[in-house]
């Protein structure tokens, strides 16, 4: 019984503390983050149960910030190895590659991602799981990230999204891609909806 109290009181500190560094973080480059607080654990697990465990092909994670939807992933079954996680911020990146050793964590700009990843892979994504604010952007911007996310996934693999808001951060009608949307989360704060896109 003591260890599992020592192992719960070591646990809230850092969420604490990764909540502070998001705000901090928010405050200082708020068009850069997409949320002012890390994903909640029921929008990172739902995020997570659309990436296959089964495969051994990279799983990209676009925006990882703290590792809110990361911790999710590996909970799900996908081992640390396979994640290569595209953050921005500095600060971020070396608290990803203190927390997950095994991670690919590449220093870039998701909104570039073909610069970003084009010496990174091993093979075709078997998903791309994204934490960006993408709705903060224009539409142009959203396709275009959309476009590079299908040259860097095999095909049939699910480019993972979630949003705030109520209108899908990416048109459900674009040619050629299979859209579907979970029930919107309530427990989250604020309320989010996962939104997964697939090449046919």
């Amino acid at each position: 019984m003591p260890s599992q109290l020592s192992a719960r009181a070591l646990k809230k500190p850092l969420r604490l503390d990764d909540e502070v560094r998001f705000l901090r973080s928010w405050i200082e480059k708020p068009l850069h983050m997409g949320a002012v607080m890390p994903s909640g654990r029921l929008l990172a697990r739902t995020m997570a149960q659309y990436v296959d465990v089964g495969s051994t092909d990279p799983v990209v994670e676009l925006g990882p910030g703290t590792g809110a939807i990361t911790n999710a992933l590996i909970e799900h079954g996908v081992e640390q190895k396979r994640l290569v996680l595209v953050e921005y911020d500095p600060g971020f990146c070396a608290l990803l590659r203190d927390r997950y050793p095994q991670a690919t964590v590449v220093q870039g700009d998701a909104y570039s991602l073909r610069d970003s990843l084009w010496n990174v892979l091993s093979a075709r994504a078997s998903a791309v799981v994204s934490g960006l604010p993408l709705v903060t952007k224009p539409m142009l911007t959203r396709l275009k990230l959309i476009r590079d996310a299908f040259v860097a996934l095999a095909p049939g693999a699910p480019f993972v999204q979630f949003t705030y808001s109520v209108v899908p951060p990416i048109p459900k009608s674009l040619p050629g891609i299979s859209a579907e949307a979970s029930e919107r989360i309530w427990m989250n704060l604020p309320p989010a909806r996962v939104w997964v896109y697939r090449r046919g």
